[in-house]
């Protein structure tokens, strides 16, 4: 189902569901007006064929193809496919592997894959049989061609913590062919923008304070052809023997990724980027994932639970897109 909404003097918004998650747009309306009807069915194609692409529970998706195929050859794969395998690695290597998208052996063990929690923790025997099948160098991309291999056979793929910031770049480049440079798109908790919004100062986003069971805003940002993510483990967790787990892995552990952080929010020009490394960041902690987001120049929030609030670390390029 798409919803499309418009006042007069606002951008125009349109809504819908894909990649199991909502999708909005927002964009000021170019001279002549578009076909409303028209551009949210183009999103919605460009974000079905995504889904085709990148999806890990449809049977016959490419990504699943790739990751029920046996053996170490080459892979054919759709350009989309190889390029956020290959930032993927990029972030991997940044980050010391702290990201990794071979991680979902673990994902599951842990209770948040398909099968969900029972409350029970995984033992330790079982944490190194799924780590055996976790490694991101085990995953190749090529470009050109693209394609996928496994040096590894039985490794396999799950680009989740990355699709939804693509599938935003991707709906911005939609959006921009169709003649609406100016706009904001949003896939699930992942925002891309273009253009400076209805003032020409940017588009106003704000970022979630990392709550339980409540919505409030922790900081605004004005934003202009740059893409924001955050990770946190505010929504999805279990709490057992008295501890909190929580659903973003730390592939290096094998072990739900354990500090006082609770979200950390990422600024960057490519939205497939930011998701990427605001999973890694969460996975590096507030001391080491803020010590690489200084020196790599990087626009992020840092969210520490302190007592029953929350300490706030921003790096000096965040700050300066605060408003």
């Amino acid at each position: 189902m798409i919803t499309v909404a418009a006042a007069a003097s606002a951008p125009v918004a349109l809504s819908g569901r894909a990649m199991g998650t909502g999708w909005s747009v927002k964009f000021i309306q170019p001279m002549p007006a578009l076909d409303l009807e028209a551009v949210a069915r183009r999103v919605a194609e460009r974000l079905e064929a995504l889904e085709q692409q990148f999806s890990t529970y449809r049977p016959d998706s490419e990504l699943s193809r790739f990751n029920a195929a046996a053996g170490t050859d080459w892979f054919a794969v759709s350009p989309e496919v190889a390029h956020v395998a290959a930032e993927s690695r990029r972030v991997s290597e940044l980050t010391g592997g702290a990201f990794d998208v071979t991680v979902d052996p673990l994902v599951r063990l842990w209770g948040f894959g398909p099968r969900r929690h029972t409350g029970a923790l995984p033992a330790q025997t079982d944490i190194v049989r799924a780590r055996a099948r976790v490694g991101w160098r085990q995953l190749e991309a090529c470009l050109d061609p693209p394609a996928l291999r496994k040096t590894q056979p039985g490794i396999a793929a799950d680009f989740s913590s990355v699709a939804k910031g693509f599938a935003a770049d991707a709906v911005s480049d939609v959006l921009a062919s169709l003649g609406a440079p100016n706009h904001l798109v949003q896939v699930g908790g992942d925002v891309k923008t273009s253009g400076g919004g209805e003032d020409g100062a940017g588009w106003r986003t704000g970022i979630d304070q990392p709550l339980d069971d409540a919505r409030a805003i922790a900081d605004v940002v004005a934003l202009s052809g740059q893409a924001l993510s955050t990770s946190g483990d505010y929504r999805n967790f279990f709490t057992a023997e008295g501890r909190r787990y929580g659903h973003i892995i730390d592939p290096r552990t094998g072990r739900p990724a354990a500090s006082a952080l609770a979200s950390v929010s990422v600024v960057h020009a490519s939205g497939a980027t930011s998701s990427a490394l605001a999973t890694a960041l969460f996975v590096l902690g507030p001391e080491e994932g803020f010590r690489l987001a200084l020196a790599r120049g990087l626009a992020c929030l840092f969210l520490v639970r302190e007592g029953t609030g929350f300490t706030r670390c921003a790096t000096p390029e965040f700050e300066s897109l605060r408003r």
